[in-house]
């Protein structure tokens, strides 16, 4: 052993789209220890809140609902012979808390109770870097936007120049994206609740042992944990799940688009952006490679498969399932764990993207002005009539391609044309539309 690390320690080696981030450690198996402790150290207190358990039972499962003083291996041998961790984790608790108060541990409750609400705790403590990192994307989009507001440079269709654009507005639909998953993580995390249902989603126990009020009772503790208070238990009901399968992936989409068109931009015959801080190659020492859009791409790519599985588990039988809950928990941590990564990779890629106008510029110019030919179309057909404009220009594209000539210098010897101002007609920097105004619109947004 030449690390401290356990063995079969998952460290992220083969993970750099999220390895060593926040969200790793916010989602490891001492981070679901904790939320499991948490979930049960709420219970007892909301029950002796509202006197179904002596008041000294609270604190003395808060003390001993400490994750150092119980082995997550030890757990994790156990966790087999009953299908999840709550099982062995309730009787080491039970243990450490002691005869007197030991049996107000997970009073009324059922094991699915705790763990679905251990995960939305996870899921609101790893929210909260993602939603930090998207905020510093957004800022750092909104820069670039204003900056590069009339930055000119090709549009591109179906990986062809089309008509120019610039990067201004390109930036400023980056930054849409972002605010769009930014809004939906929030929503998702306000709205993640508690679970407490008991055996089979009537809470029939707590009544047994003194409750009056089901709603009281829940509110009570999902007080206590920090959570939403359910309307109804949703041990088959997996909306919270599926809301939240929703919007990571939708977020790690939304940073794919802007991965894929950075890794587009920073190819090296286009040349138009460039990663801040590039990342080298084993064998060939002259690359930078654009390695924080590679890991967003990658990202982008398996989340949906991850989400899937969560809303593959919506179709969960009978008031309590077997299997399609069990099916949520890898999947899930996956999921906040490549979308917590994918956040801090791209908030580190925007605060260092490097434009390169030149090359915009060169690249504009690279059809020989065939990229103006639709404003051209619109501003000959008064002079020529429509179908002669697009007669000439058709002739003219043609005669650019095969001469390699300025479609310039093919316009101006056009006698029918010598009364035409051409300079401006065929400067794409003179036709990118209203991007600089919907540029400005969109960073309106807050």
């Amino acid at each position: 052993m030449t690390s401290a690390s356990p063995p079969y320690a998952d460290t992220g080696l083969l993970a750099p789209e999220w390895g060593l981030s926040e969200a790793a450690s916010e989602t490891g198996d001492h981070a679901y220890l904790r939320a499991l402790l948490d979930a049960e150290a709420a219970l007892t207190r909301a029950q002796s809140a509202l006197g179904l358990a002596p008041a000294e039972a609270a604190p003395a499962v808060t003390e001993a609902a400490v994750p150092a003083n119980f082995g997550i291996r030890s757990l994790a041998a156990r966790t087999p012979a009953g299908g999840n961790p709550v099982i062995p984790l309730v009787a080491d608790l039970t243990a450490a808390v002691g005869a007197e108060y030991g049996p107000y541990v997970h009073r009324g409750a059922t094991s699915q109770d705790i763990m679905d609400t251990a995960t939305m705790l996870v899921a609101v403590r790893a929210l909260e870097p993602i939603l930090a990192d998207l905020g510093r994307t957004e800022r750092a989009l909104a820069g670039l936007a204003a900056e590069h507001r009339d930055t000119p440079m090709p549009g591109r269709t179906l990986t062809q120049h089309a008509v120019p654009t610039t990067l201004g507005l390109k930036a400023a639909g980056w930054r849409s994206l972002v605010l769009d998953a930014r809004g939906r993580v929030i929503r998702v995390r306000d709205s993640l609740p508690a679970q407490l249902g008991g055996a089979a989603g009537t809470l029939a126990a707590f009544q047994a042992y003194g409750a009056q009020d089901a709603d009281v009772l829940t509110q009570a503790y999902a007080r206590e944990v920090g959570l939403a208070a359910p309307a109804l238990p949703w041990h088959t009901l997996r909306t919270p799940v599926a809301d939240l399968a929703g919007c990571l992936a939708f977020t790690a989409g939304a940073l794919g688009k802007l991965a894929v068109d950075v890794l587009t931009l920073s190819r090296t015959e286009i040349g138009e952006v460039s990663e801040g801080r590039g990342g080298g190659s084993s064998a060939m020492p002259h690359k930078a490679n654009p390695v924080r859009s590679t890991l967003l791409a990658a990202a982008a790519r398996r989340a949906p498969q991850l989400a899937a599985t969560l809303y593959g588990s919506l179709a969960a039988e009978d008031e309590r399932p077997a299997g399609a809950w069990h099916a949520e928990w890898e999947p899930l941590r996956d999921l906040l764990r490549l979308v917590g990564g994918a956040a801090a990779h791209a908030a580190e890629l925007t605060a260092g993207l490097r434009v390169h106008p030149a090359a915009m510029r060169r690249n504009l110019d690279t059809t020989r002005g065939l990229i103006v030919s639709e404003r051209l179309s619109a501003a000959l057909a008064p002079v020529l009539g429509r179908a002669r404009a697009k007669e000439l220009l058709t002739e003219l594209a043609r005669r650019a391609h095969e001469e390699g000539r300025p479609l310039r210098e093919l316009l101006a010897e056009e006698a029918e044309l010598k009364d035409v101002e051409l300079d401006d007609l065929t400067d794409p920097a003179h036709y990118t539309g209203f991007a600089g105004a919907l540029t400005d619109r969109a960073l309106e947004r807050r």
